[in-house]
């Protein structure tokens, strides 16, 4: 990936274990950063670490957790240094029409694609401001740009991701840290292979056909790999994009163009 300025970068990736945090890990590894695997799986996470060599480390931890998250996060620092490249990864999606969404459902969703983000940065700005140098990525959703029917939930938390991208990259803008939220539209990941299986399960269609009609979202009519979204990651971590803030890229075909 060429020389991207992240030689050494220590990087972190939450929700690492599979799909988009995967790819992203692998990436930042490629370009040369130490990076560091958070996520609830030790199994996926320490295959994931054994891939990329020596300088991976994994962090077991639920990011809707402060208790332990806060504690694996100080060890991580104390061992391997401050978290120079924060990437909030983790997330989940869940659908049903707004009347049919439980008080479990709604604080799920919120929880862990929103109030995770203030969980997990406040805990490294810290150290960004200490060593005059950081990246933050969150990986939003098309679904934060835009409205989109049966998942109220979602859309409102990735909304807030957005939102408080843009609010914490001008709190930032002095201290040589960028803030920034990539916006991809359907990915092939298992949360899409979730999404599927629950379209069939509720409706009765066949898995061919709901995988056409989600597609079809996309104007290009295909689904976004990993590799794309990890792509514009590491661009926005690198040398390149310093003056790149407060924005929420969409890679997404141009399904949020209109």
């Amino acid at each position: 990936m060429g020389n991207m300025g992240l030689d050494n970068r220590h990087a972190l990736v939450t929700g690492a274990g599979s799909g988009i945090g995967s790819a992203i890990a692998r990436a930042l590894s490629r370009a040369g950063a130490r990076t560091s695997l958070l996520g609830r799986s030790e199994a996926r996470l320490e295959a994931l670490a054994q891939d990329l060599g020596d300088s991976a480390q994994v962090v077991v931890a639920d990011v809707t957790d402060r208790p332990v998250l806060g504690s694996a996060v100080q060890q991580l620092v104390d061992q391997y240094g401050p978290v120079e490249v924060l990437v909030n990864n983790a997330g989940g999606a869940l659908s049903s029409p707004l009347d049919r969404t439980d008080d479990q459902d709604w604080d799920q969703m919120i929880s862990v694609n929103l109030t995770s983000l203030f969980n997990v940065t406040r805990l490294l700005v810290p150290g960004m401001k200490s060593v005059g140098y950081g990246r933050i990525v969150t990986i939003a959703s098309t679904a934060g740009i835009t409205g989109h029917p049966y998942i109220t939930a979602y859309c409102a938390a990735k909304h807030g991701a957005v939102g408080f991208t843009r609010a914490l990259a001008l709190e930032l803008a002095g201290s040589s840290i960028t803030v920034n939220a990539v916006c991809p539209g359907f990915t092939e990941t298992p949360l899409l292979e979730r999404s599927i299986d629950n379209i069939v399960a509720k409706t009765g269609r066949d898995a061919a056909v709901a995988r056409a009609e989600l597609a079809c979202n996309n104007p290009q009519g295909r689904f976004i790999q990993p590799e794309e979204v990890a792509s514009c990651v590491v661009w926005l971590c690198s040398a390149a994009a310093e003056s790149i803030s407060g924005q929420a890229l969409a890679i997404d075909g141009g399904e949020t163009a209109g």
